[in-house]
């Protein structure tokens, strides 16, 4: 029983004995602990400021107007998002989103079907009306046009014979009128030489109409030769090339062949203006001269000047807009056909806000 009580005693923690020196743990880990507290509400105090602070930053002062609120538009085309824009106090009712389209388009082709011997066009080229793009072979037109010249040629000739023989006739139809008034001819000779005379008045009249008709025929053999030659209908900007040297182009489809149906297409860039769709439950602030500002996807921070054109007056049933013609008042080489658009349209200025 003794043995037991000495190791229990031995157990025991003397209270009475000094603590070492330093600290102990249990007062370091909370010194740490209260640091790391007090650091972390300094840092925070630094770089975000106070709680005061941010409630004076978040509220405007006293005598002030709020911020302008930001204006998002309704979606304007058919599956095209709202566009959410800072409204001026002024400025923009509707938002919509288009493309720049071009009112004078044209993919230039041949009246006749042949074979391409030149083309004078590339990509990116400025043409004038009346320029040359490319020519056809010729050989066969010109032969045509040859061949009418010729017979015009002999037909003037043979029209020279028939005016000496009238003349002649005439003068046989003078004598025998004049001999038969002394009766030296008979009558019968007299009536003869009359009706040579008006035989002779028919076949020129005939040649006359004939060689009227080899003119024509010649004049027409000279448009044709003119086919063959392709030019500019309009000043532009050639966007596409269609066809290349040694291929054969035509007027009408091929249906499915190698034959080419237009040399290329030109475009022009003064007749640009935009296309867009608005919904049809916001087309009432639309109206014909309403100004609009236009920015590219391409430049969005370039507004364009414009202004609506007109309004088409008819309705897309599936995506239930309308559409609206708006013209561009700054003429820039950066505008392209084709390029996504976004406008505002502003509101008129004789109405309040």
């Amino acid at each position: 029983m003794s043995k037991r009580s000495e190791l229990l005693d031995q157990l025991k923690i003397d209270r009475t004995e000094a603590a070492p020196q330093g600290m102990r743990p249990v007062a370091v880990l909370a010194l740490v602990a209260v640091a790391l507290v007090l650091g972390g509400l300094g840092a925070a105090l630094f770089l975000g400021g106070s709680p005061a602070n941010d409630v004076a930053a978040a509220s405007p002062p006293a005598g002030q107007p709020d911020a302008a609120p930001t204006e998002v538009s309704p979606a304007t085309s058919g599956n095209t998002p709202a566009v959410a824009r800072a409204a001026p106090e002024d400025d923009r009712i509707l938002n919509a989103s288009g493309y720049i389209t071009a009112r004078r388009i044209a993919t230039v082709s041949s009246q006749i079907t042949g074979l391409i011997t030149e083309v004078s066009v590339e990509e990116g080229m400025i043409v004038e009306p009346g320029q040359v793009l490319a020519r056809l072979d010729d050989a066969v037109a010109r032969v045509d046009l040859g061949l009418a010249e010729a017979r015009l040629a002999s037909q003037r000739a043979a029209i020279d014979s028939v005016r000496a023989n009238l003349a002649e006739a005439e003068r046989v139809y003078e004598r025998a009128r004049r001999l038969r008034g002394e009766n030296l001819v008979s009558e019968a000779e007299l009536t003869e030489s009359s009706a040579r005379v008006d035989s002779l008045s028919a076949d020129l009249k005939r040649s006359e109409a004939d060689i009227a008709v080899l003119e024509y025929e010649i004049a027409r053999q000279r448009e044709l030769l003119l086919d063959h030659v392709i030019t500019a209908p309009f000043a532009g900007v050639v966007t596409v090339k269609n066809a290349q040297p040694g291929e054969i182009v035509s007027p009408g489809s091929a249906g499915g062949g190698f034959t080419r149906t237009g040399i290329c297409t030109i475009v022009d860039m003064a007749s640009l203006e935009i296309e867009v769709d608005v919904n049809e439950a916001f087309i009432g602030r639309v109206f014909g001269g309403q100004r609009v500002v236009a920015n590219l996807d391409a430049y969005p921070d370039w507004d364009i000047p414009a202004s609506v054109i007109a309004i088409i007056p008819t309705a897309d049933r599936a995506k239930a807009t309308v559409k609206v013609r708006i013209g561009i008042e700054a003429r820039d080489p950066r505008i392209l056909p084709d390029m996504g658009v976004k406008v505002a349209f502003l509101k008129d200025e004789g109405t309040s806000g």
